[in-house]
């Protein structure tokens, strides 16, 4: 736990993380952990977690102790909204990601992450392939199922199938951060 303390202990200001949308009433409060999923375009799966986790943090009240974001692996789609799917598929469960936009994984984010989570073996790899050498606590990496304490081995991209692999995402994806909010609770009342 020291790592994701020295770290927490050690990220810029918080305005940042301000994007898409206005004042944002779920700001993170100062020394908040940050969890950042992780998928190769960041408009399918990645997004959708982190409407997901951030919803599920609310209903926790714990949307002031975790901040969330989302980028890819590659910047195919930067600056795009969500797949038009992921979104409306998201929006029936009552997750609204319209305000999201696509961006890519930097190297910044290395250091300002105590979690990147990859949703599949390919993103797993890759994040683990681009940690920067240094000196610095690394965030933890890891998969979402795996964080999420599931035994599905990762969340399957449905960007070239059918409309039904989007909603076995949101089944997957829902799942998942129930077991991460449940974990990071746990985590943040021993801090």
């Amino acid at each position: 736990m020291l790592v994701g303390m020295a770290l927490r202990d050690r990220l810029p200001s918080l305005a940042f993380w301000k994007r898409g949308g206005g004042g944002d009433a779920d700001a993170p409060a100062p020394g908040a952990m940050h969890v950042l999923m992780v998928c190769t375009g960041n408009i399918c799966r990645s997004p959708t977690a982190q409407g997901v986790l951030r919803a599920k943090l609310r209903q926790a009240g714990l949307q002031h102790a975790v901040w969330v974001d989302s980028a890819g692996t590659h910047g195919y789609h930067t600056a795009e909204p969500p797949d038009a799917r992921a979104m409306r598929q998201a929006l029936a469960r009552g997750y609204d990601l319209s305000a999201l936009k696509a961006r890519p994984v930097t190297s910044r984010d290395f250091a300002r992450f105590h979690w990147m989570l990859a949703m599949d073996e390919a993103n797993l790899a890759w994040l683990r392939r681009k940690v920067p050498p240094s000196g610095t606590a690394a965030p933890r990496i890891e998969l979402l199922t795996a964080a999420g304490g599931l035994s599905e081995p990762e969340v399957l991209d449905p960007y070239y199938g059918p409309d039904a692999g989007f909603e076995q995402v949101l089944d997957l994806v829902e799942r998942a951060c129930d077991g991460l909010v449940q974990r990071l609770g746990r985590e943040l009342s021993v801090n």
